[in-house]
């Protein structure tokens, strides 16, 4: 015989709310928005039956215990917005709630009857004992309004006399505004955002070894040396240097020139072999000065309106304190070595891992959290993460939280070039920003369904790519073969694609010299000092400028979901642009991805989104040459010389007849 269960309704009536938007795999993850942002939320609301709803979006402050409400808006087909400011660098909840507007619904039904010449009186009496109910749960000036309007309802006659005082507008707001939340649902989730300061969405970044700003190979340079290149970096643009390690580096297996196996005796050896005897993360590479000369070094930054980044490589050489102190933190072979580190086919011989799985796991997480907090002590609020996908997901997920948990405004940056979805699930655990492909994407479709992807995807989310020229470890091929050309226009697909991008120093010198057949620097600084002539013939650093500051002009930069890709009859030259939402600033570049040869293009201008007639004549103003084109109609035809000029910029401007010239149509 066949047994049935059977349960209790968990709630009668309910209203369904489903296909909520921003939401990750249903919530497990928060999504990312910054400062100063409109965080807009849409859902799909609806219940059986004719009853009109009312939807709000509720939202506060993690740390908050009470909700605030904004109304959302039917925009058809039972879809839902609304929208609520988050101004707070914290973390915030959001989700939704619905139910039935009683008196929107009544409305409904006595008006409805009575356009189609039906009798409403005992509607109407539905009506007055709804506006009673009200009255009763209002108080103060509010109730005295209701209980008023109640009173022309009881005498109004005849009847139209009496639908009037219902539809007016201020028994209206009354009613809605004291009613009854009948069939109150909320959605079965509730939803987080993380909120960063705008240096998480938009800023350049430079890429210097500390070691290697000074003026001979013989030793390494100081803080104060270092010190000496910050108003040269400020010129040209740049928002936050980013150090490679600046801690003490070890002696067992340290490497030589080129990454030798046999370094000579004055050999510096890999910043990234991380500890000695003098000290592991939380200590200074004595060569570079003491904490306190970096503490210095970090207050001339600021004078500068810069921000230090301090790269933050969860690597031990042999000679690390924790090999010592903390034996247990690391796997060791059955004849108790501990094997080197290895990403096939590379080999570091002078680096070990430390083991996440370790038994004390706990201990080593904590750990790894006070370097952190050591650092954002001294002054240091942003980190590139070394490698962080051959780490747990879940590690990060957690150390991020408990750092950001203190102090809101600490920025990470993922440096993980692998698998696209262990990228995407570091961001998604708490990464602010990440390294992407963008390195090897140099023809117009891949560059084209590579950025649609990044935004306009669900990755816009949570994913905020920061377009990395060049790094000490990639040398890619383009630039290698394409020359000077190929700096420029890789230099101005980064710095417009996406509103973080970086250079590692070298750039601005067209340095491209690899060992053969790799994408490495031939005579890398991860393995010696170098001294660089700033000056050298052929350098960017004047282009490199041009195209920062022409970012810092046009906050349709700035961002990145405004990204859109136009019309351009040449499969070498690809054409897209950026307006901000407000309509008041716009650009639009064009771009020859072949180093190596002029190329010509018909470009579709989108002149009807850019509210510009086809017969209306306007110009476009190259921000990098500052030539000015008079143009009409939708068509305008470019020749990108790559070693005179392979990308261009524009503004568009058009004819104001009240100062009789052309002014920013933007």
């Amino acid at each position: 015989m066949e047994t049935r269960t059977t349960t209790e309704p968990a709630s009668s009536p309910s209203i369904v709310i489903e296909r909520v938007q921003p939401e990750l795999d249903g919530g497990r993850w928060p999504i990312k928005r910054e400062v100063g942002d409109r965080l807009e939320v849409s859902a799909d609301i609806f219940k059986e039956g004719h009853d009109v709803l009312a939807c709000v979006l509720r939202y506060r402050l993690l740390t908050d215990d009470f909700w605030q409400e904004m109304p959302m808006e039917s925009i058809g087909n039972d879809r839902w917005v609304g929208r609520f400011d988050v101004n707070r660098n914290a973390r915030y909840r959001y989700s939704i709630g619905a139910f039935v507007n009683l008196f929107e619904s009544w409305l409904m039904e006595v008006t409805t009857k009575h356009d189609a010449g039906e009798r409403i009186e005992s509607e109407l009496l539905e009506g007055r004992t709804l506006v009673a109910a009200t009255a009763g749960r209002a108080s103060g000036e509010d109730q005295a309004r209701l209980s008023e309007w109640l009173s022309r309802w009881r005498s109004g006659d005849p009847v139209t006399a009496q639908l009037e005082v219902a539809l007016n507008a201020d028994v209206k707001a009354l009613m809605e505004r004291h009613q009854e939340r009948r069939a109150w649902t909320l959605y079965d989730h509730e939803l987080e955002v993380v909120v960063d300061r705008g240096l998480a969405r938009y800023g350049a970044w430079y890429e210097f070894f500390p070691r290697s700003q000074g003026t001979t190979t013989k030793r390494s340079a100081t803080f104060k040396e270092c010190e000496a290149r910050l108003p040269a970096i400020k010129a040209m643009g740049f928002d936050v240097v980013y150090l490679t390690p600046i801690h003490p580096i070890g002696r067992t297996n340290r490497k030589g020139k080129n990454n030798s196996l046999t370094p000579l005796p004055t050999d510096p050896g890999s910043p990234y072999a991380i500890g000695n005897e003098l000290g592991g993360h939380d200590a200074i590479e004595p060569s570079l000065g003491t904490l306190e000369d970096f503490d210095r070094f970090q207050e001339a930054a600021r004078a500068q309106g810069m921000e230090i980044a301090l790269d933050f490589a969860i690597n031990c050489s042999p000679d690390h304190p924790y090999v010592k102190t903390h034996p247990e933190w690391f796997a060791h072979r059955p004849d108790g070595t501990i094997k080197y580190a290895e990403n096939p086919p590379k080999k570091y011989q002078d680096i070990y891992n430390v083991d996440f799985y370790c038994q004390d796991w706990r201990g080593l997480w904590n750990e790894m959290k006070r370097v952190i907090l050591f650092w954002v002590e001294h002054g240091v609020k942003i980190f590139r993460v070394d490698n962080p996908h051959t780490k747990p997901v879940a590690f990060w997920g957690w150390l991020i939280r408990e750092v950001q948990d203190i102090h809101p405004d600490v920025i990470f940056l993922s440096e993980a070039f692998t698998r696209p979805k262990m990228m995407r699930a570091l961001a998604k655990a708490g990464f602010t920003q990440s390294y992407t492909y963008f390195t090897w994407r140099n023809f117009k479709q891949e560059l084209t369904e590579y950025m649609l992807e990044l935004s306009g995807s669900e990755m816009k989310e949570y994913f905020r790519p920061n377009f990395f020229t060049n790094t000490p470890d990639i040398l890619p091929d383009i630039l290698q073969h394409g020359g000077r050309p190929a700096f420029k226009f890789r230099l101005v697909l980064a710095a417009t694609l996406s509103p973080s991008y970086g250079i590692y120093s070298g750039y601005e010198l067209c340095e491209n010299r690899a060992l053969p057949g790799k994408e490495e620097y031939l005579d890398s600084e991860k393995y010696e000092i170098t001294v660089w002539d700033w000056n050298r013939p052929g350098h960017l650093t004047d282009y490199i400028t041009t195209i920062n500051r022409i970012r810092r002009e046009n906050p349709a930069l700035h961002e990145l979901e405004n990204l859109e890709f136009y019309e351009a009859d040449n499969e070498h030259v690809v054409f897209y642009g950026k307006r901000t939402y407000d309509g008041r600033n716009a650009v639009l570049v064009a771009v020859n991805l072949n180093p190596f040869q002029m190329q010509e293009a018909r470009l579709t201008i989108p002149i009807a989104s850019l509210g510009i007639k086809p017969d209306d004549i306007y110009q476009l103003h190259n921000l990098i040459t500052d030539q000015r084109d008079l143009v009409q109609g939708d068509t305008y035809a470019v020749r990108l010389d790559p070693q005179v000029e392979p990308a261009a910029i524009y503004a568009v401007r058009r004819w104001t007849r009240r100062e009789q010239e052309f002014d920013y149509f933007f």
